[in-house]
């Protein structure tokens, strides 16, 4: 787990997919994404886990986690119907701000879609970020709001990862201008973490409880594994 940008901008060994008999599925909920009043949701929302991942973009450790949890947690627990997932943006950092901003840009049901882009290629644009100069870093805390975001995006190359998404430059800059956008997700940040004490990410809570110590696939998949085994009785 990691709590400081400084670290961040200076694949553990694979779990086996479980192998479950379960009947099919009647539909994919994957496809099933809404805008919660704290963050973004997908899956079905009367499984029987409800799962929420606080994830910083400038978190090494989230990206793996995203990277590491895809195939088991995605396609089959909430494909499968068995799982909700909520993602809340912990912010950290100005990156994590224009990060943040910047996946929400383009509507709910794009959001996913988007924050996987940016977990999955965080190495390159990290890199970028660790390759400018000092004066060239001093333009992000320089100039007004609109300013100082367009300069992390433009220099971290989000403006070229998100035309792909469906978002021109002055689509994206429509939104990174915005700071009572961005002032909102701050504040929802803090409301969120507050809520059940995170400190750092990634963070998770499960069925209503913070996971303590709890920070990595691995030991997420575990406690997955024995809630399924659980009858659900028992979770009230």
């Amino acid at each position: 787990m990691t709590t400081r940008f400084a670290a961040a901008i200076a694949v553990a060994v694979a779990m086996p997919v479980a192998v479950w008999a379960v009947p099919a599925a009647a539909q994919n909920w994957n496809a099933q994404y809404a805008q919660t009043a704290t963050g973004h949701r997908v899956g079905n929302p009367d499984a029987d886990i409800q799962l929420i991942e606080y994830v910083s973009y400038t978190c090494p450790h989230c990206a793996q986690f995203e990277q590491e949890s895809e195939a088991e947690l995605r396609y089959f627990y909430v494909h499968e119907g068995q799982a909700t997932v909520e993602v809340r943006h912990f912010i950290r950092n100005i990156v994590d701000i224009v990060a943040a901003v910047s996946a929400e840009c383009g509507g709910a049901d794009a959001f996913y879609d988007n924050h996987r882009m940016f977990l999955n290629s965080q190495d390159e644009w990290m890199e970028r970020g660790r390759a400018l100069s000092a004066a060239q870093q001093a333009r992000w805390g320089a100039g007004d709001w609109g300013s100082r975001m367009r300069a992390i995006a433009s220099d971290l190359d989000f403006y070229e990862m998100m035309e792909p998404r469906g978002l021109s430059r002055t689509q994206l800059d429509a939104c990174l201008v915005d700071q009572s956008r961005a002032e909102r997700i701050v504040a929802m940040s803090d409301a969120n973490a507050a809520e059940f004490g995170v400190q750092g990410t990634p963070s998770f809570v499960l069925n209503g409880a913070l996971l303590d110590g709890v920070h990595s696939w691995q030991g997420l998949r575990e406690v997955l594994v024995a809630t399924r085994e659980t009858p659900p009785a028992a979770l009230q």
